[in-house]
Formats: structure tokens, C-alpha cells, sequence
């Protein structure tokens, strides 16, 4: 082989591991770049995800309040109407109670109230009361129950009390008395939960 058949074959062969060499580096570098490529994504994707998940929370903590601050005004204007129609109901039934007052059913009621006053006191002492407005039924009531009515200092609606002092007991029959124990212990039954 002569030095130029040298000279080329030690150029070819030189070149050709030049180029294998350039081939490796390259494929290296294209390896080393997609991994941070990869990475880089992946760092990205995660970071996506997080800020949806933030961004999502926000939103839900966000309608959540919405809706706790509007389900609080329902219930404010619900309370608010269930108070209007208690407060109409009980002055209808306050109207009726005074209507009531001027039938005999009332008179026999009162009559029924202090007889029963009477078994309770026995022997003892008692005051039986009636309401200023019946004052007008005070004698037929005396009558009727051979008992002794006193007429009240102070309106309570209608019915009876009685004092019986010997045993330190206050029996209320009066209207007022009732009127507001039903009032505080009516509840709104219906609507959605109880329909």
C-alpha cells in the first residue's frame, strides 16, 4: 500500500469514526435532552394539576359560602314568615276566644272550671277569680257553683284562677295563661320535611 492509500484509508477510517463518534455524542445529547424534556412535562403537568386542584378548591370553599350564606337568608325570611302567620294565627284564635266568651258554651266552661277548683281545695281555703270582663256573670257564677267569685284586679283574658293559700298553690285556668303556653310551644309542622 502505497502512503497516499495510507494517507486515504487513515482519512476514511478517521472520519468514519469521527462521524460514529458525532452520531453517539448526538444521540447522547438527544437522549440527555429528551430526559429533561420529560421531566420538565412531567414537573409541568404536576404543577397544572396542583393549581386545578387549588383552583378547583377555591371554587367549591367559594360556592360552598354562597350557598351558606344564601341558605341562612332562607331560613332568616322562613323564621320571619313562620313568626308573621304564628302572630296572625294567635290573634285569630284571640278573636275566637272572645267570641267564645259570649256563648253559654263559655258560661258552662267557667262554671266547669270552678267546681273542679272546689274538689281540688276539699276543705281548704281558696279564692276563686274571674276575669273583669265576666264581672257581669259574677252572681249567676255564684249561683251555679254555690261558691264564692271574686272578681280580678287585672285582665287575664277570660277563664279562671284560684289561689289556694293553705297549700301554697296558684291553679290557672285563664286564657292568657293558655294562649301563651300554646304559643311558645307551637311549631310550624309541613312544608318540605314534614309534608
Amino acid at each position: 500500500m502505497t502512503t497516499e492509500e495510507k494517507l486515504k484509508h487513515f482519512e476514511e477510517s478517521s472520519m468514519e469514526k469521527a462521524r460514529e463518534q458525532s452520531v453517539q455524542m448526538i444521540e447522547e445529547h438527544k437522549a440527555a435532552l429528551e430526559k429533561i424534556f420529560k421531566e420538565h412535562k412531567a414537573a409541568k403537568e404536576r404543577q397544572a394539576a396542583l393549581q386545578i386542584k387549588t383552583e378547583a378548591d377555591s371554587l367549591k370553599r367559594a360556592n360552598n359560602m354562597a350557598l351558606s350564606k344564601e341558605q341562612l337568608q332562607i331560613k332568616r325570611e322562613i323564621t320571619k314568615k313562620h313568626t308573621e302567620l304564628k302572630e296572625k294565627l294567635f290573634i285569630e284564635v284571640q278573636t275566637n276566644l272572645e267570641e267564645y266568651m259570649d256563648t253559654p258554651a263559655y258560661d258552662q266552661l267557667l262554671i266547669k272550671q270552678i267546681n273542679d277548683i272546689k274538689k281540688v281545695a276539699g276543705n281548704d281555703h281558696y279564692v276563686i277569680y274571674i276575669d273583669p270582663a265576666d264581672s257581669s256573670k259574677q252572681l249567676s257564677l255564684n249561683a251555679a257553683t254555690n261558691a264564692q267569685v271574686v272578681i280580678s284586679e287585672y285582665s287575664f283574658m277570660g277563664g279562671t284562677r284560684a289561689v289556694l293559700a293553705d297549700r301554697h298553690i296558684l291553679i290557672d285556668n285563664s286564657f292568657a295563661t293558655k294562649l301563651e303556653e300554646a304559643k311558645s310551644a307551637f311549631v310550624f309542622d309541613g312544608g318540605i320535611n314534614h309534608e
